[in-house]
């Protein structure tokens, strides 16, 4: 960023802007991706903004801002405004982990969101079931590009890399022996859903969401009023019902987090 010093008769002012590069915003739903990644950053600076600390520095070589964004719609979308108004970014990613509502998905499986919905946002009569009050849509589509881009980039890790990744142990546990990567929909509220009945009702209202987590919708709504091209990657760790197996803790700490770092590596290496 840079500082812009305006003096006056009485006061200097300093405003803070963007510079001329191209930012990539890293934002993670949980701290252990996120030191992944900033494990393997360079020139870092550090910037602490309510209560988040913000890392701005080069990974592979790309101008990039990593951030814990913390759980739910509020505390993703503060953060994104920060990332955009504070940093200047040109582009936001958020990766995290998500519960599967379509049978087809599998633990290890990789969603790219080509649009998001908010699932809990209901204000019938006025407007129709998940219409976002004042832009008249039900959904935000993201960034046509990068999907087809982070499909690739997915589909490269999950069928080459995943072993140098993941130990052999955790593959086994978590049954990652054929994982995919599926471009859909993906619907976002502020519940964690163990109810099958509850995903069971999701997916009837709305059949193209395959997954459910708590912030995607939310960034997708902060960028589309900014005009910010954004993308939501979210890996399966489980069936949003109460009869999931999964050791949750252990698979975003040993599965998750490289997931998003092998990910996330071949996207920006190919930049």
């Amino acid at each position: 960023m840079l500082c812009i010093t305006i003096k006056t008769n009485t006061l200097t002012y300093c405003i803070t802007t963007a510079d001329s590069k191209m930012t990539l915003a890293i934002l993670s739903a949980m701290e252990e991706e996120c030191s992944s990644l900033i494990e393997r950053m360079q020139d870092i600076e550090e910037m602490v903004i309510a209560n988040r600390t913000y890392y701005e520095g080069l990974l592979w070589g790309k101008s990039v801002v990593i951030v814990f964004s913390r759980w739910g719609k509020v505390a993703a979308a503060s953060t994104t405004v920060v990332l955009i108004r504070e940093f200047g970014v040109s582009e936001i990613i958020f990766t995290g982990v998500a519960g599967a509502i379509d049978k087809q998905l599998n633990v290890g499986d990789v969603v790219i969101g080509t649009r998001l919905y908010q699932h809990d946002l209901d204000v019938r009569p006025i407007l129709a079931q998940y219409e976002i009050p004042l832009l008249g849509i039900l959904s935000i589509e993201s960034d046509k590009t990068r999907q087809a881009q982070l499909y690739d980039a997915a589909t490269l890790f999950v069928n080459e890399q995943l072993t140098e990744y993941i130990a052999s142990g955790n593959i086994q546990e978590f049954s990652l022996n054929n994982p995919k990567v599926v471009l859909a929909a993906i619907a976002t509220g502020d519940q964690f859903i163990t109810n099958k009945n509850h995903a069971a009702q999701i997916k009837s209202n709305l059949p193209d969401v395959v997954c459910v987590e708590m912030e995607g919708g939310a960034v997708a709504q902060v960028c589309d009023e900014y005009d910010m091209k954004f993308s939501v990657i979210r890996t399966i760790s489980d069936s949003a019902n109460d009869e999931s197996s999964v050791d949750f803790t252990k698979f975003v700490s040993e599965v998750a987090k490289a997931y998003s770092l092998g990910i996330l590596q071949n996207i920006i290496e190919q930049a």
